[in-house]
């Protein structure tokens, strides 16, 4: 379908668009789930027959009384947040049962629904996709694309490009564009506002929406900024209740607890799971997960983090970069049907991002901010590799060393280094 005609804006190509094509091939319906403002409605709508809008006051009202006819359209039809009227998952569920066809709705939503049970019920009609913001490959004007993860898996070596890398202030500023897709090309000061606005909606509106909060938008605001100081490491609930007592003295981990999983029902933030392979070693296997806001822009901000900041703290910059690596794999890999997890043992080796396909491939990749940092990613990255029983787990298809600033090598022992900006699909 024509997006400019529908919304006003041209479609910029996404990673999941090939995802989206291959689930309605297979499935009757498909649901794209994921943050609000990113891209869901027009990455369906670029793939839909046909649409209605359920965030429509007058398509709101017609789902109350005679919600079959919001089904009648083209195929795919696109329900658009359809967790505004409950009442058509039963009713999309019975239509798929009743054809045998593929494709025929592509349903979107910005929160998970709290009836479980009512979900589970699509259990072989419907197909999930996760929508998530921009990786940089998706926002930038000119991606060089020189590094392919498919190519990657496949045993492919890139050619060597020593300029490959980017200056730090480049890196900031991409760290600061936001991947939500009507943000990409604001000023950074816009952006930044309408960031702040954003998290303004998440605390004031959003989760209450989905759940009865007790506690003030500026606790939640609080935690939020206190999973940014986190991002891509793990923390507990009670180290950020620690962190929250400032502003809400009497807030313990369990409540914590629930208003993370509220966050994650509204896709605000991602938990990066643990992975746990077989070792060599006698060294057991950290399974705590790392949380990640959705766009480390949004990190950025919910840090109060601006330019000049990022600039004088290497730390925090580093922090947010390695987020941004582990979030741009995981758009990246969602077009493999991979998925992106961690490594960390009882002898202090870790592995920064852990790719694994369903065929039982896996990649390794380290994360370094500076280009000078390469020869100790890939002295750190060969030593956590060693640990892994690769009879079991297979060899690593690769391993990737990261960065900002560093080019594109093949290193003597097969490890391959580039910058974040050369990654493609």
């Amino acid at each position: 379908m024509d997006t400019e005609a529908v919304q006003g804006r041209e479609y910029r190509p996404r990673v999941i668009d090939g995802a989206l094509q291959r689930a309605l091939r297979t499935a009757g319906a498909v649901v794209i789930e994921g943050a609000r403002a990113s891209g869901k409605t027009m990455t369906a709508l670029h793939a839909a027959g046909s649409h209605v809008f359920l965030d429509d006051d007058e398509m709101g009202l017609l789902a109350s009384v005679a919600p079959k006819s919001l089904l009648d359209g083209p195929s795919p039809r696109l329900l658009d947040e359809w967790t505004n009227a409950p009442v058509l998952w039963n009713l999309v569920r019975r239509s798929v049962d009743a054809s045998p066809a593929t494709g025929r709705f592509i349903l979107t939503g910005s929160a998970v629904p709290a009836d479980e049970v009512t979900r589970h019920t699509g259990a072989g009609r419907f197909l999930r996709l996760r929508q998530r913001t921009m990786s940089w490959w998706e926002k930038l004007d000119e991606p060089s694309g020189a590094v392919s993860l498919a190519s990657l898996f496949a045993g492919e070596k890139p050619a060597a490009d020593l300029g490959a890398g980017i200056e730090l202030e480049a890196i900031v500023g991409n760290l600061l564009r936001p991947g939500f897709p009507a943000m990409t090309e604001l000023a950074p000061d816009d952006a930044a506002d309408l960031l702040r606005g954003y998290i303004d909606d998440v605390t004031r509106a959003d989760i209450r929406r989905i759940a009865d909060i007790r506690h003030e938008p500026a606790v939640l605001q609080q935690l939020i900024a206190s999973l940014a100081r986190a991002v891509a490491s793990p923390v507990s609930h009670r180290t950020l209740a620690s962190d929250m007592r400032s502003i809400a003295p009497t807030i313990d981990a369990e409540t914590v607890g629930r208003y993370v999983g509220l966050l994650e029902r509204l896709f605000v933030i991602e938990s990066q799971q643990a992975w746990a392979p077989k070792l060599r070693s006698r060294a057991t296997v950290r399974v705590s997960s790392k949380m990640h806001l959705v766009d480390p822009a949004l990190a950025a901000v919910a840090l109060r983090a601006g330019p000049e900041r990022l600039m004088g703290d290497l730390q925090t910059l580093g922090f947010l970069f390695e987020s941004a690596v582990v979030h741009d794999l995981t758009v990246l890999a969602s077009g493999l049907r991979g998925e992106v997890k961690h490594y960390q043992d009882s002898y202090g080796n870790e592995i920064d991002a852990v790719v694994t396909l369903p065929d039982g491939r896996w990649g390794a990749v380290e994360v370094k901010l500076g280009g000078a940092q390469l020869p100790k990613g890939i002295e750190s990255l060969a030593r956590a590799v060693a640990q892994i029983e690769t009879e079991s787990e297979q060899e690593p298809s690769f391993r990737l060393v990261v960065t900002g600033t560093g080019p594109i090598l093949v290193a003597d022992d097969g490890t391959v280094t580039a910058p974040l900006s050369a990654l493609a699909p």
